[in-house]
């Protein structure tokens, strides 16, 4: 290697010393950390199961794309209502089942991409039919969070913990989120919702709101309580749509990770490769109990903060995050977070899933004053935060895989103005351009 070689273009051929990768491969878990284990809590799901497939899913992703690219896998914060919604109506079993076929979805889409190019997405699923069903995914969370937030169970049918000492205690969780996301720098700015979880948790024990007694009961080495899916048409049917979100923001996260590496993953190793990894990924999950993976923005914040652009980092993350799912007492200490703690956080969280809806709408500049774009959007809004369902009994569909549906259906069928046309034209002009020339 010659002089010249950049301190960059070593850690891309990952050519750094092994004890550096192994400690930024920890440091890419605790990134990830919190997001990761807020999923299963708030779905029921063991976090123990949750560590475990995220580390069997980040290598599977990163086996199918040859280690190329710098990225980790884990819970899909997409599927929080649709999980809750299938488990309380037929079961956990089931509900593994059918995300082991949203992640089968995900490998199809990738097949499709490979042979019709990635403009074959954005012509299916375009702003305006992603862009509402996302803000009906953070709006339709809404009440579970202001639930929890105010001591109570998520559906409100349950009092846990007094009205003012939950307040005091999600507000606090709350705050730090808040500040921390807006005021804080480096590293720790990655950190928002740990920092919440972690200022929560402490306030939590002032007022009595702590378990402790279940840690100590608890093995320190165990097996996770895997849970092995069943097959329900039923459910299949009801969570297929749901993975229609996250596989269009999926072609965005490979954008910003290229963007930060300044490699082309849509060409090198292709954008079929990492849509089939998401999906092999997800449905590896489901075999096992765990929550649907997806790439983590989080985690390229940190590569881009760190430079770390070897994708060996997050084999390592991968690893010690399964070995962490062993250590039973850790994962019982994870359950013991009060409701009230969580409420605080998802406040933000599924508020800021909301914003990405609106977002996806106003970066693509979609003109609500055109009667076909107001018609799908508006549609698909109230279908979705209403509760509107459709059909009943055994073949009834609502939430958010009625809602996508329901738009991608309005969008193929309502006539484009000639205006519009030409807009949707340039769009895919533009998606098609950037995929091609993506840096």
């Amino acid at each position: 290697m010659n002089q010249s070689t950049s301190s960059t273009e070593v850690e891309l051929n990952g050519s750094e010393p092994m004890w550096r990768t192994v400690l930024a491969g920890s440091q890419m878990l605790f990134v990830a950390f919190g997001a990761l284990v807020l999923m299963p809590l708030l779905t029921g799901m063991d976090p123990s199961v949750a560590l475990f497939t995220a580390g069997i899913g980040t290598l599977m992703f990163q086996f199918v794309t040859k280690r190329q690219v710098p990225v980790f896998l884990a819970s899909s914060f997409v599927f929080i209502a649709p999980i809750i919604y299938s488990t309380q109506t037929w079961g956990m079993p089931a509900t593994m089942g059918a995300l082991f076929c949203a992640g089968l979805v995900y490998m199809i889409l990738a097949v499709i991409v490979k042979f019709r190019g990635a403009g074959f997405l954005h012509r299916l699923l375009p702003p305006v039919v992603v862009g509402p069903v996302i803000m009906v995914i953070g709006l339709g969370l809404a009440p579970i969070a202001v639930n929890m937030a105010m001591g109570k169970a998520g559906d409100g049918s349950v009092e846990l913990f007094p009205y003012i000492d939950s307040m005091i205690v999600s507000m606090s969780a709350l705050f730090t989120t808040l500040i921390v996301a807006t005021f804080g720098r480096g590293l720790f700015r990655l950190l928002p919702i740990m920092a919440g979880v972690v200022v929560g948790y402490i306030v939590a024990n002032f007022y009595g709101m702590v378990n402790y007694q279940i840690v100590s009961d608890a093995a320190f080495i165990a097996v996770p309580a895997f849970v092995f899916p069943e097959l329900h048409w039923q459910a299949i049917l009801f969570m297929i749509p749901v993975a229609i979100a996250p596989a269009i923001e999926h072609v965005g996260d490979v954008l910003a990770i290229g963007s930060v590496t300044g490699k082309d993953y849509i060409k090198k190793p292709g954008l079929h490769r990492t849509l089939f990894g998401d999906g092999i990924a997800t449905s590896a999950a489901a075999m096992f109990g765990g929550p649907p993976n997806t790439t983590y923005s989080e985690v390229t914040g940190a590569v881009m903060l760190t430079r770390s652009f070897n994708p060996m980092i997050m084999v390592w993350a991968a690893v010690f995050a399964i070995l962490l799912a062993f250590v039973a007492k850790f994962g019982v200490l994870l359950q013991t977070i009060p409701a009230p703690v969580m409420g605080g956080i998802l406040i933000l969280l599924f508020g800021s899933i909301a914003a990405v809806g609106l977002n996806t709408l106003i970066k693509a500049r979609v003109d609500l004053a055109e009667q076909r774009n107001l018609v799908i959007v508006a549609t698909t809004l109230v279908f979705g935060i209403g509760g509107m369902v459709v059909g009943n009994g055994e073949f009834s569909m609502q939430g958010v895989s009625l809602c996508g549906i329901v738009a991608i259906v309005l969008n193929l069928i309502l006539p484009m103005s000639k205006t519009a046309a030409n807009d949707l034209h340039e769009e895919q002009e533009v998606v098609e351009d950037l995929v091609k020339h993506a840096k």
